[in-house]
């Protein structure tokens, strides 16, 4: 046994015992209610399931996936081992249960094909079709723990199916990395990317000198409070007329109410992250985040014009729906962080929602193609500086608890309905990472279909970020099309910076 190997297994063997920690002051108790967020998840209108695709560089073996799985900490995480249950008032709780790994584990040995219109050699097309269908299909059975392993053997594929009401993208991403290894001899789990803390000393910094810059520091204070409040109650405003009545001007990307249900297709879109580290050095203190919003507004304004037989108003707004993570800690968790009492990351569903709007602006409306970045950075901002993602969240827990679930799903699913887009990002492993010993080769992540007709999800891993396009294909029938838009999108934005960096 190799060092490596040990520190792996002893990494893995903390873990384990914080979870059978947790368990065994679990199991004291018959069953456990369903959080808030957790209940909304299993409202029909908002039933969701993640389905995250793994592809791997050898052959899949299932009599080793297996094992991995059985000696993983996934089955010691209780929610992993949970039935979902209602009891006579039809509330939801969680109830543990023996698993049987056969039941969660479903073998596919045929290539994935739709007629004679997939290559069998083409094996992300056949995976996407494969996401595409399961974003449609009824969800997962109630009669077990609410989570899937499908083995597309012929595609090298796995693709874990896991529902939303057990926790969100940062918690089961956390959970899949706590089951994989690095493939560099460094460690044996994958390193969670850290993420510094931006303000440093100002506070401090701020606060000493002279007195005028006393002065000056707690006027800049008083402003920015007042700020934060004046577009603090624009933004609740606003994401409380969305509820209820105010929606976008319809558009050929516009979704509606029982779009949810119609055909998808699936497509991938693939940016290099050190291109958008280029583009945001342009523009002084932008973020990746930045960026893929500028992307997604450059891109979408680009299919407009491909797709519109109308012409549409200059600086149109289209209104996305974005999910931001409000725990203590930006970005992916340490597993046993997440599990702790108290904890300032807790697993579950931590997030709240917020409204990200695009301009249209057509072709060569703007010769610099960095407009679409500094655009998007003014925005978000202004977001940052609000407690939006906040009142969405304690307005959602509010109203899940005192006007029940029946409330709460109608007013997310209204939301929905009334704007454009969903657009989500997840920040992935950043070295090499393998299932057992089989390298893993890419990392994809969508989600069930809503009522937009258009739903964006974006998962970095090793350098590059893949973003799954779902869409109603009776809306939107070319997503490959789409797709190049965006990825055209950031090639000319970086022409730009570099061009901008060099002056």
């Amino acid at each position: 046994m190799t060092s490596y190997s040990s520190s792996f297994c002893l990494t893995s063997l903390s873990l384990s015992l914080s979870l059978c920690s947790l368990m065994g002051s679990m199991e004291k108790e018959t069953d456990e209610p369903l959080t808030p967020a957790g209940r909304l998840f299993l409202r029909p209108e908002m039933n969701q399931v993640i389905n995250c695709a793994i592809g791997l560089k050898n052959p899949i073996d299932p009599e080793s996936i297996k094992t991995e799985v059985l000696n993983s900490v996934m089955l010691k995480h209780p929610r992993f081992c949970s039935l979902m249950i209602r009891d006579s008032n039809g509330r939801e709780h969680w109830r543990r249960t023996h698993i049987d790994l056969d039941d969660h584990l479903i073998i596919h040995h045929n290539p994935i094909k739709e007629g004679d219109l997939l290559d069998e050699k083409d094996h992300e097309s056949a995976v996407n079709h494969f996401l595409a269908d399961m974003s449609t299909s009824s969800g997962l059975s109630y009669d077990k723990p609410l989570w899937e392993i499908h083995l597309l053997l012929a595609h090298n594929c796995l693709v874990f199916r896991i529902h939303h009401a057990l926790g969100d993208g940062v918690s089961l991403m956390s959970m899949l990395l706590a089951c994989c290894r690095r493939i560099d001899g460094e460690e044996a789990l994958p390193r969670i990317p850290s993420f510094e803390n931006k303000k440093g000393n100002s506070s401090s910094s701020g606060c000493s000198g002279s007195w005028w810059k006393l002065y000056l520091y707690y006027l800049s204070a008083l402003w920015g409070f007042v700020k934060m409040g004046l577009l603090s109650l624009i933004f609740v405003v606003e994401f409380v007329l969305r509820a209820l009545w105010v929606r976008d001007r319809e558009t050929v990307i516009s979704g509606g109410e029982g779009v949810e249900l119609w055909p998808r297709k699936l497509a991938t879109a693939r940016f290099s992250i050190q291109d958008m580290k280029v583009v945001k050095k342009a523009v002084p203190n932008a973020t990746i985040n930045d960026v893929l919003f500028g992307v997604i507004s450059s891109g979408l304004s680009r299919y407009l014009d491909h797709r519109g037989s109308n012409a549409l108003q200059q600086g149109l707004r289209i209104t996305g729906v974005a999910m931001v993570n409000l725990r203590g800690q930006a970005g992916l968790q340490d597993l046993s962080t997440l599990m702790k009492d108290n904890s300032v990351s807790p697993w579950g569903n931590k997030f709240g929602m917020i409204l990200l709007p695009v301009y249209y602006h057509t072709s060569g409306a703007d010769p610099d193609p960095l407009q679409y970045l500094k655009r998007a950075k003014v925005m978000i901002d202004r977001k940052k500086h609000s407690v939006e993602s906040h009142f969405s969240y304690k307005i959602g827990y509010l109203v899940m608890t005192y006007l029940g679930s029946m409330v709460a799903g109608l007013l997310n699913y209204r939301i929905v309905c009334n704007t454009s887009f969903t657009i989500s990002n997840v920040v992935g492993p950043q070295e090499e990472i393998a299932v057992g010993d089989n390298p893993v080769t890419y990392m994809r992540v969508n989600s069930s279909s809503l009522p937009h007709a258009l739903t964006m999800h974006m998962l970095s891993y090793v350098g590059r970020a893949d973003m799954q396009i779902l869409v109603a294909k009776d809306i939107i029938p070319d997503p490959e099309f789409l797709a190049k838009c965006f990825e055209e999108a950031l090639l000319e934005m970086k022409e730009a910076a570099q061009a901008t960096n060099k002056s």
